[in-house]
């Protein structure tokens, strides 16, 4: 390693300095960007939204990472973790010219740099954070604890990609990060990238010291080596030494970096690697006021946001902030007509070896279809409805078993979840490829290598993190949990939606692929782990974001499942939420029916009702030229095969009722078409639901998510839905339906009740499925098991 000259680290000054200098003014400058003219308030900004105290440190990580790549000819990706330092990297981008090539009008010069600073935190501009609009970046800032689990991701199946990752040391004390920090145990460097950890120690969050900058260093070296990182530290508050520093520290690590790819790569060692990881510690807020109104300001918490608070109002502040502008020489750092001068130029990255311009970033460049197999090779055989069944996750994992062996060589799919990729049935994927795993391997251990692409990790939070990283990247994949945890992550979902909501309305943003969640071992067969594993408002959460990038689908059996799952699979920009059990489930439709209805999303089950040959009133016409009686509903496998017992029983006791069954895929279709771009005109809604009939809707989660995506309808007075009402315990599967009123006999009672006239004809039929419900509770607890009618059941039995 050969340290660089002082004319190199006099550019890398040069280069922080103009950074720094456009960072504040984008936190404060209205006008006057290159302060031609002595500063007045009326060139300030009349609300100061922003955050200083990162800011100079990220600068620092940039103007040093630029210098590398280009000594390097690196392929570099940064994750920018810290917080709201949003100036930094669209500083470091408008010097670079990516950010002008990404939007023309803010050009690199006097008028561009005051558009670069006007819309920073300004009404119609762009965040105060590292946002989707900001190029080269895959990492929001807005929320805490994730960016070390994206750069993962964002390395697996990048071999050639090193990804650097700042972490803010308030990051550091979250419990995502602290997961994060095990992502090193699954990192192969055959097949994977590299992820450069630089946790950035300034010492302080908003208004509270950090743990890890207040822990003894030799404490601090332990706790990071105990994690299986080789850190590297640079420290200081004296910006010539800390740049010389700094460049050692960044070299060494690449030097460390490079050694480890040989190792592995040509040299065919398997060890584990230590890889590197620097410590920086620099003063929050460096380079700004020292003191402000008598008060220490930088390297305190005082730094983290506006440090000089009215400089438009307190002529002293104006003054103050003058002085801190004219500190960096913007003379010597911008032309007459106000672009970078050639010293700030001076060995800056081109083309998309810039960091605001690597094609990494924006993923959807470099997305490749994923080559899915026909469903015929993977669908089960339906002779009838209901006479045969299968494990629908089963099935499913055939499919990506394929999935996985068609992209053995190109590398761009990976299925993540918390270790129960084989309890949620998907063990067949284990046919084509391992669990990644760099640790040690034991004899007794199954399905373990360097090289597996099915990531199991007890962190749902790292889970979600890597397959993020994946996808943003261009690159495809699954999580598949237990649905009552989704809920573990769902703020990572939210902060993933709005990503890629705010995507969908930038141009040069590519669709990448959607974020798949598969939600099994759902709340209706978790019988076995009781109560605290029940909880399926994970969907309540996701369809209360946007509706142009949500959706969920219930598929009632496995062929529905598979033209769901490829559908999804196939989908750019969507967050796309399956609910489908794993344990044993009647199959209904065969693959034609099965495609045909997830492609309508909602349809009437014709073969499961008897309006075709029932009673029936004035109104619109069903199947039989006749409107029905009532309408069953169901979304979800185990309220579908209530609600066809339900309609069984109705078949057999009340021959002459009109029933319709009402299956409904894709729940967004109960919506009208101005709320979510799945809705259903009003026309189409009551063509199946009818618009004066009662209907009975029986719903795989909380009951009242069905009255609200359809209270505008016309005959949301005569809706009833039976849904999952917190009760739970262990107990047997059809306990737990008859304790939620969701049971085959409640549905009945429920018919009997709500049809006109039937309450006194039907009284008797009533009263029989009111014994039944109390004959299950006196057979459940005696035997332990459902009572045989119902675990014997199927459709069309005598």
């Amino acid at each position: 390693m050969v340290l660089p000259d002082e004319e190199t680290l006099a550019a890398l000054d040069t280069r922080w300095r103009a950074a720094n200098y456009l960072s504040v003014g984008q936190i404060y400058l209205l006008d006057n960007p290159l302060l031609r003219e002595p500063l007045r308030p009326e060139h300030i900004k009349p609300r100061l939204l922003g955050h200083w105290g990162t800011t100079p440190g990220l600068n620092l990580v940039h103007a040093h990472l630029d210098r590398a790549i280009v000594e390097r000819d690196l392929d570099a990706l940064a994750v920018w973790g810290p917080g709201h330092g949003g100036p930094a990297p669209l500083a470091n981008s408008w010097l670079d010219g990516s950010y002008t090539e990404t939007y023309p009008d803010v050009t690199r010069d006097a008028a561009g740099m005051g558009r670069l600073f006007k819309q920073f935190s300004f009404p119609g501009g762009v965040p105060s954070h590292v946002a989707p609009e900001t190029p080269g970046s895959i990492h929001e800032g807005g929320e805490l604890g994730y960016s070390l689990a994206h750069a993962y991701g964002a390395a697996c199946d990048n071999p050639n990609l090193l990804v650097a990752c700042v972490i803010g040391d308030g990051e550091a004390e979250t419990g995502p990060l602290a997961a994060s920090w095990h992502a090193n145990k699954f990192l192969d460097p055959v097949h994977d990238g590299a992820v450069l950890p630089i946790l950035h120690l300034n010492g302080y969050k908003i208004a509270n010291p950090t743990v890890l900058a207040r822990v003894p260093e030799p404490e601090l070296d332990q706790y990071l080596r105990g994690v299986g990182h080789d850190p590297l530290y640079v420290t200081g508050d004296e910006p010539a030494a800390v740049h010389r520093e700094l460049a050692a520290a960044l070299d060494t690590a690449l030097d460390r970096i490079a050694d480890v790819w040989w190792a592995a790569r040509r040299q065919g060692v398997r060890a584990r690697p230590r890889w590197p990881m620097i410590v920086l510690r620099t003063p929050k807020g460096f380079t700004g006021p020292a003191e402000v109104d008598g008060l220490p300001v930088e390297g305190t918490w005082r730094a983290h946001q506006i440090p000089l608070s009215d400089p438009r109002g307190n002529p002293a502040h104006l003054a103050e902030l003058e002085k801190w502008l004219r500190s960096y020489r913007p003379e010597e750092l911008f032309d007459e007509e106000g672009g970078p001068t050639a010293a700030v130029l001076s060995g800056l990255p081109t083309g998309e070896r810039r960091l605001g311009a690597n094609p990494h970033a924006n993923g959807g460049l470099l997305l490749r279809a994923l080559p899915l197999p026909a469903l015929e090779e993977c669908a089960v055989e339906v002779a009838s409805p209901g006479t045969g069944s299968h494990e629908p996750t089963k099935v499913l994992g055939g499919l990506l078993a394929r999935v996985m062996a068609s992209t053995a060589e190109r590398r761009d799919f990976r299925l993540v979840g918390p270790d129960e990729t084989a309890s949620n049935r998907l063990q067949d994927v284990y046919r084509a490829t391992d669990k990644t795993w760099q640790t040690a391997i034991l004899p007794v251990d199954e399905h373990l290598s360097h090289e597996g692409r099915v990531m199991e990790v007890l962190s749902e939070h790292l889970c979600q993190g890597w397959l993020e990283g994946y996808l943003l990247t261009g690159r495809h994949g699954m999580f598949s949990s237990y649905e009552a945890f989704a809920h573990i992550v769902g703020s990572m979902a939210n902060q993933h939606i709005k990503w890629l909501r705010t995507s969908r309305r930038l141009p040069w943003r590519r669709p990448v692929a959607s974020l798949n969640y598969l939600l099994t071992s759902h709340v209706w067969r978790q019988d076995h782990n009781g109560f605290s594993h029940q909880d399926p408002g994970f969907v309540d959460q996701v369809l209360n974001k946007a509706p142009e990038v949500v959706r969920v689908y219930l598929p009632p059996d496995t062929n529905t499942l598979l033209a769901v799952a490829d559908h999804v699979l196939r989908s750019r920009d969507y967050v796309n939420v399956v609910v489908a059990g794993k344990q044993p489930c009647f199959d209904w439709l065969d693959l034609e029916a099965a495609r045909a209805h997830c492609a309508a999303g909602a349809g009437i089950w014709e073969w499961a009702g008897t309006e075709g040959s029932g009673g029936g009133g004035a109104g619109g016409a069903g199947p039989g030229g006749r409107e029905p009686d009532v309408v069953l509903g169901c979304a979800g496998d185990v309220p579908t095969q209530e609600v066809l017992a339900a309609a069984d029983l109705l078949r057999r006791h009340l021959p002459e009722l009109a029933v319709r069954v009402v299956n409904v895929v894709d729940i967004a279709r109960l919506m009208a078409p101005e709320d979510h771009p799945h809705g259903m005109s009003d026309r189409d809604y009551h063509a199946l639901f009818t618009r004066d009939r009662p209907v009975i809707f029986a719903y795989h989660g909380y009951p009242w998510l069905i009255h609200r995506l359809t209270f505008h309808r016309d005959n949301h007075p005569q809706l009833h839905v039976r849904g999952y009402l917190e009760e739970g315990s262990t107990t047997t599967p059809f306990d737990m339906v008859v304790r939620n009123d969701l049971d085959r006999y409640r549905l009945v009672m429920d018919v009997i009740d709500r049809v006109p006239g039937l309450s006194v004809r039907a009284a008797r039929l009533r009263q029989r499925m009111a014994e039944a419900r109390f004959r299950h509770g006196r057979w459940v607890t005696e035997h332990g098991t459902d009572l045989p009618e119902v675990a014997n059941w199927h459709w069309g039995a005598v």
